[in-house]
């Protein structure tokens, strides 16, 4: 197996493609991007980087002798005007600031031709977490009536027109009424605005309604960025009263998927798949 350089950013996942490396005996070297990566990514051998050190990046992974990367977890768009780069960051800067003007996508289309260039094949999250991605059906106890999915559909739908305008991944509908789109504060923020909405809008603890619906970017590498439910996710749409999450099959990561599903069927929500078909 080719030996992986993890770009480690914020959140879960870095962790989770770190432990499934560890996990078949495969060779990792992680790269934790600082002021994202959790505090966890120590425990993997690697070290601590700026975004901004393209230069020392590359060097790493090479000195480590890694053929592979993997960007994996959050990273919000940087002040580029406070990066210190190195020199080999100072020489790709411009290039990389004009990608962002263009949209998150364009900027990581970039990065990842950075890395391609240098000669490392790039690998997606989903690819090295195989299993983890949601299939069709339930992934939990509670099966969506037909109102339900409905909602879950026209979010998928309203997160796939959003992503079509680099906005973002998920959406929150109820009753068919769109609650919130997901933007730059990411899915928990999101989910956060809508439990402090009024209760005649959306669910309760004790009358769930409404659902989150993720799915990637259109326009986007689904070798990065592809949308991420956990834990987490599920904790947060239940304060928020929804009755469920769900996406397309084999377009959403689902992170620690016993513990996603234990949450699920503890809070009362469903986590549902749909196939290419159920498209609204």
């Amino acid at each position: 197996m080719k030996k992986l350089g993890l770009i480690a950013g914020g959140g879960d996942l870095p962790a989770s493609v770190a432990a499934r490396c560890e996990a078949e005996g495969r060779p990792l070297y992680v790269i934790r991007l600082d002021g994202f990566a959790e505090e966890a990514m120590l425990a993997w051998h690697g070290e601590t980087m700026s975004m901004a050190q393209i230069g020392g990046i590359l060097k790493a992974l090479r000195r480590e002798e890694c053929e592979a990367v993997c960007l994996a977890g959050y990273v919000n768009r940087p002040d580029f005007k406070a990066l210190k780069p190195d020199l080999k960051g100072a020489t790709l800067l411009p290039g990389i600031i004009a990608a962002a003007t263009k949209g998150d996508d364009a900027l990581l289309r970039k990065i990842l031709g950075v890395f391609e260039a240098e000669g490392f094949s790039v690998e997606g999250a989903d690819d090295i977490l195989g299993g983890y991605m949601l299939s069709v059906g339930p992934l939990g106890s509670l099966i969506p009536d037909e109102k339900q999915i409905f909602d879950l559909k026209k979010a998928i739908y309203v997160a796939e027109k959003s992503g079509e305008l680099d906005i973002g991944q998920g959406a929150v509908v109820c009753d068919g009424l769109v609650l919130a789109v997901e933007a730059q504060e990411g899915t928990d923020q999101m989910l956060l605005r809508v439990a402090g909405l009024p209760q005649d809008l959306r669910g309760s603890s004790e009358y769930r309604k409404g659902a989150l619906g993720k799915a990637p970017k259109p326009i986007q590498d689904i070798r990065v960025d592809m949308p991420v439910i956990g834990p987490r996710t599920v904790e947060l749409a239940a304060a928020a009263g929804l009755a469920g999450i769900g996406g397309f099959s084999d377009r959403l990561i689902v992170m620690d998927a016993d513990a996603t599903r234990a949450a699920a069927d503890r809070l009362g929500l469903f986590i549902w798949g749909l196939s290419d078909g159920d498209r609204l």
